[in-house]
């Protein structure tokens, strides 16, 4: 039981960290797309294709993160806003993308 536990903690403490990671991913992307809303140049069609590819691929691994059954309410409430926050991104760069 004693070696259960320890694995969970580790799985836990691995999640919670990409989970981190994650977000400072969107972090990045949100100050690439805010500043390109600033700058008319920096929104080149190579830029928009840049920063979408980023997008897919942060939303593909936070919308194929499954929630263990022993991760806390905290935890899943990190991840439904992690979604959110995805979600809310690919609007500002359309936004941008399309001005």
């Amino acid at each position: 039981m004693k070696r259960q536990n320890e694995m969970v903690e580790s799985f836990l403490t691995g999640h919670r960290n990409f989970i981190m990671n994650l977000n400072q991913s969107c972090s990045v992307i949100e100050k690439d797309i805010e500043e390109a809303a600033e700058m008319e140049t920096l929104c080149t069609d190579e830029w928009c294709l840049a920063v979408e590819h980023c997008l897919d691929e942060v939303a593909r691994d936070v919308y194929s993160l499954s929630e263990p059954r022993w991760t806390s309410k905290k935890d899943s409430k990190t991840l439904r806003k992690m979604r959110q926050r995805v979600h809310d991104l690919y609007a500002k760069y359309k936004g941008v993308a399309h001005a």
